[in-house]
């Protein structure tokens, strides 16, 4: 049976003995502990099943976290080169993102994306 925790205020303690007070205190802290090692339990029950799963599997923990992917992901390649250029002006882009206000405009004007090709 699910034991409820009801959280009390300092208003709510008004007009109860210290005594009282303190054994409402001491009644905490020992469902706190019950929650604890309930909570304890129920993580090495659930430790005892996957590893379990493993063994009935032929898993290891590198099949099941693919930490190599995920750490790749994160992190960033480096600077990429440049695809176009304006030979006017000698700024570039590398094609990624948006397209600078100098490509724009050129764009605009009527040239082509080919023309700044490198």
């Amino acid at each position: 049976m699910a034991q409820r925790i009801y959280r009390i205020g300092a208003a709510d303690l008004q007009g109860i003995p210290m005594a009282n007070i303190e054994h409402l205190l001491a009644q905490r802290a020992a469902l706190e502990k019950q929650i604890d090692a309930a909570q304890k339990e129920q993580r090495s029950e659930a430790i005892a099943k996957v590893r379990a799963l493993m063994e009935q599997y032929g898993l290891s923990a590198s099949d099941i976290s693919p930490r190599k992917a995920a750490a790749r992901r994160g992190t960033k390649s480096g600077k990429v080169p440049a695809k176009y250029r304006n030979a006017a002006t000698g700024e570039s882009w590398s094609g990624r993102g948006l397209q600078p206000k100098w490509l724009k405009a050129q764009l605009a004007a009527g040239r082509k994306l080919g023309d700044f090709a490198l």
